[in-house]
């Protein structure tokens, strides 16, 4: 009998521990169950009737039957007009952003004047000796390139700016060289 007690306490315990450590006891909802109105509801009173009020008869004034309305006239239906198609105008151009250049000294000027025309001359003579040769992928698309330098050099030395034109005018010129030594 002592085994038995012995291995029960065992069980006990074993089945304590070996039960789930966080259990999550949920409670069921109330049930939902409406409460019925009470049997007997007190009457309400009744509201008190005023007294009849009491008027001398008095025959109303004859009145004229209304005068059949005449039948609507034909209304005419003035022509549609086309519609006027709406003048739109288009938007006004935007000013161009202001260039902003450094200012340079007379002789820094001259000076950019003198290599932005060398370098310009260069690239083009350059470009002149590709020209008649035939020229890889890579080639055609260097003288583009080179092309698009010059013609925004050439755009710079109309808006006056000889420093970014100088720059322009060097990028030309050293891929024209470039060009050159392809061949």
């Amino acid at each position: 009998m002592r085994k038995f007690k012995l291995l029960a306490v065992i069980c006990a315990i074993s089945a304590g521990l070996a039960g789930c450590a966080s259990k999550h006891i949920v409670s069921a909802a109330p049930p939902s169950v409406s409460i019925p109105p009470p049997d007997e509801t007190s009457p309400m009173p009744q509201p008190e009737a005023p007294p009849p009020v009491i008027t001398e008869e008095v025959p109303a004034p004859e009145v004229p039957a209304p005068a059949p309305e005449p039948a609507p006239a034909k209304r005419t239906v003035a022509p549609r007009r086309p519609a006027q198609p709406e003048v739109v105008e288009p938007p006004a151009p935007k000013p161009e952003p202001p260039q902003i250049s450094p200012q340079i000294s007379t002789r820094d000027l001259n000076s950019a004047k003198k290599n932005t025309t060398a370098n310009i001359t260069t690239a083009e003579q350059n470009l002149q000796l590709a020209s008649g040769k035939q020229l890889s992928e890579a080639q055609k698309d260097l003288t583009e390139k080179i092309k698009s330098f010059l013609g925004e050099a050439h755009e710079a030395i109309l808006a006056d700016d000889w420093v970014r034109a100088l720059n322009l005018a060097e990028k030309a010129r050293v891929l024209s060289a470039e060009l050159v030594k392809s061949f």
